[in-house]
């Protein structure tokens, strides 16, 4: 391989450099460790995993680009070439860092990028791939060489800097459980909160909700996503049949319109005439792709599958764009659900919705909810819609969207 064929990349990558702002930047950014040799991203796609690594390269090499290559490794290009063969050539013109994009589109990976980290000391790889990625699981054990994230969609606090709202910086659950009254007193004295988080449940989750012209177009866009990795990351990542494909999209066809869906593993079996083993591992290759949610009595495992106790879609977007009807209260749910889950361990309770980290005790519902159905019970709160501002243990539902 000659320089020259990789002039195109260099090119290509200047290209997108130029439209690339700082203007906002999702939560995980800051988070991640970019000194680390070897880094990870899985995400769902659309959450923004390219411009994110476009972002760190532009932020920190916009005036040394000669020692960093990016390729989305999806491109024709690597039908006819290998990654140990760019490897090679960028080591040769002492290149120091590799960005690779989807790199589940490309054939054995891991052993790919386990035989560049171990032969070029000197060259850094950070890649991105499908929210189906399981480093520990694959056949080669990539853990102990790197750092790895998982990026989730927008925040309610994201889609709020995001679309220029306001600005304001995560808030932790112990901090948000202790302070919520002099919080919301501040932030929804600068906005009208609640009817941008209407607007949020219906389309914020996804960054590419800036990009559409109605909820309708989103909708349609999202749905396309969630056939491409039904469709195509499954077949990448998991290798399996496309009969098997047809019967994960009947699984969702059956819990989209029940959900939050406490599961009959045994019905829902029949119903694709499976063993109830086959379709455990169909609910929780969903769970993975991030198009819906698992949780459990226990801390959920993806080596040790147990049944579920309740099952919601990932996010309420994907409860507008599948559903024929959406419940306001599974909405508020699905909600919580999604943004409680990023950085907390959350459990089904025997009283109550939610159970965080094993000890704050959640129940969502409409302004007029009240304790019953947790009366008595320590460290228990409501999340309550409809409401700006809280007191006491009644906290606006929101708020749950400030996490991260």
């Amino acid at each position: 391989m000659t320089y020259e064929e990789l002039i195109p990349f260099v090119n290509h990558l200047k290209t997108r450099l130029s439209s690339i702002s700082f203007g906002f930047k999702r939560y995980l950014y800051n988070r991640i460790d970019w000194n680390d040799r070897l880094i990870g991203i899985k995400g769902f796609r659309g959450v923004g995993k390219t411009t994110l690594l476009l972002q760190h390269i532009k932020e920190c090499f916009a005036d040394n680009l000669q020692q960093v290559f990016y390729a989305s490794l999806d491109d024709l290009w690597f039908r006819k070439h290998s990654l140990i063969e760019l490897a090679e050539c960028l080591y040769a013109h002492d290149y120091k860092y590799l960005y690779l994009d989807e790199v589940h589109k490309y054939p054995d990976w891991a052993l790919s990028i386990k035989n560049i980290y171990d032969t070029y000391p000197s060259l850094n790889i950070v890649y991105t791939g499908s929210s189906l990625l399981e480093i520990d699981n694959s056949k080669v054990d990539l853990s102990r060489r790197q750092t790895f994230y998982s990026m989730e969609g927008m925040s309610f606090r994201e889609y709020l800097e995001y679309m220029d709202i306001i600005h304001t910086v995560p808030i932790g659950i112990e901090e948000l459980l202790k302070s919520h009254q002099d919080i919301a007193m501040s932030i929804s004295s600068n906005t009208k909160v609640l009817l941008h988080f209407d607007k949020y449940l219906k389309m914020g989750y996804y960054p590419f909700c800036s990009n559409v012209s109605s909820e309708i177009s989103y909708y349609e866009k999202l749905k396309e996503v969630i056939n491409l990795v039904v469709e195509g990351d499954l077949l990448a990542v998991e290798n399996v049949s496309y009969p098997t494909v047809l019967k994960i999209k009947q699984l969702l066809l059956a819990i989209a319109p029940n959900v939050p869906l406490v599961p009959n593993i045994s019905k829902l079996s029949e119903q694709l005439e499976t063993k109830s083993p086959q379709c455990l591992k169909l609910l929780y290759l969903l769970d993975r792709a991030r198009i819906v949610r698992i949780f459990t009595k226990l801390q959920k495992s993806y080596k040790h599958l147990v049944k579920p106790e309740k099952i919601f879609l990932d996010n309420s977007n994907l409860l507008y764009a599948i559903s024929d009807y959406v419940d306001i209260g599974t909405c508020r749910e699905t909600f919580v659900a999604s943004q409680l889950s990023v950085d907390n361990e959350i459990t089904m309770p025997s009283n109550g919705d939610f159970l965080v980290d094993g000890k704050h005790l959640i129940e969502v519902g409409g302004k007029g909810k009240d304790f019953s159905q947790i009366a008595d019970l320590p460290n228990s709160y409501l999340a309550v819609a409809n409401v700006e501002v809280g007191v006491g243990n009644r906290i606006p539902l929101w708020m749950l969207g400030l996490l991260y």
